[in-house]
């Protein structure tokens, strides 16, 4: 089923705000001193934090950035467009508390779960939306809503800018939306249950994880199932894929990370980490983020070389 989303994509009001300009994003930590003189945080301070509801990351090997989804307020407030992203050094460090989102004029967030950069674009999943940012300046690039979605929440992105979106309530669906907004629904319900996380591995076929169970699935582009692995645990959320074929499964339920080498059976490499959510792997430092939700805060994983 396709739907030329385009037209559903911005309201004409949204396209008037995206053409007032650029939207205003936030600076590094910095303090105006007595004089007056706006003083950037010294290099001897360390802040951790700056998180409400940490959901997913990524890293931006470039700016060796981690770039860290906020859902703010959860959905069903009276606050309920306070989703933003920060910018999070490798060792944990606060860059920039509020980046996207350290104004609300031209920018909607309002739930945004699942994150993914590809070739100098930010993707977010936010509710039905699947929004898009440069990821050099912040700015909105497109935000298309996807027909049929109910709470999108895990994305990849390939190449081709085509995204691969969960859509994790009722029964589960895995949505693919093009470049230029267009849908399709690739998968409606088992062996989806409940999924969450989504990648791409190193063949270009998608790979989903549910929450309900520990199923690690593959599928081709074209949503056939090729084959289905299993992590330690159920319960799960993130998913990372190494370039050598490895995968690393956060379980929000229970806390724990799994490890799926190519051929191998699942082990468990971590646990005790509170709804260990959306992680993500920064290449540069060797090691793996995961968003800890409610507990408003990163945990690190130093992987063996």
């Amino acid at each position: 089923m396709k739907h030329s989303l385009l037209a559903l994509s911005l309201s004409l009001v949204s396209l008037a705000s995206f053409a007032q300009g650029p939207i205003e994003v936030g600076g590094p930590l910095s303090a105006t001193n007595e004089r007056g003189d706006v003083q950037p945080i010294s290099s001897n301070v360390k802040v951790f934090g700056s998180f409400h509801f940490a959901e997913s990351c990524v890293f931006d090997p470039e700016r060796n950035l981690l770039l860290v989804v906020n859902s703010g307020v959860r959905s069903g407030s009276d606050l309920d467009d306070d989703g933003y992203i920060s910018l999070i050094n490798p060792d944990g460090s606060v860059h920039t508390s509020k980046w996207i989102g350290a104004s609300r004029e031209n920018l909607e967030l309002v739930n945004p779960l699942g994150s993914n950069i590809r070739n100098g674009v930010f993707y977010v999943a936010d509710g039905t939306f699947v929004r898009s940012f440069n990821l050099e300046s912040g700015q909105p690039l497109n935000s298309f809503e996807i027909e049929g979605a109910t709470f999108l929440n895990g994305i990849a992105v390939d190449d081709e800018g085509t995204a691969y979106i969960s859509n994790t309530r009722d029964n589960g669906m895995l949505f693919k939306v093009t470049a230029d907004g267009e849908s399709t629904l690739l998968i409606d319900g088992a062996p989806l249950n409940a999924p969450n996380g989504v990648a791409i591995d190193n063949d270009g076929n998608v790979v989903v994880v549910n929450i309900n169970n520990n199923d690690v699935m593959t599928f081709s582009p074209d949503g056939e199932l090729l084959k289905t692995e299993s992590a330690v645990e159920g319960g799960n959320d993130g998913v990372v894929i190494l370039e050598d074929g490895t995968k690393y499964i956060s379980s929000v339920r229970y806390g724990s990370v799994s490890r799926i080498a190519p051929g191998e059976e699942a082990e468990m490499i971590a646990s005790g980490i509170p709804s260990a959510a959306s992680m993500c792997y920064d290449s540069t430092q060797h090691q793996l983020v995961i968003p800890m939700n409610p507990n408003n805060a990163l945990a690190f994983i130093a992987l063996d070389d």
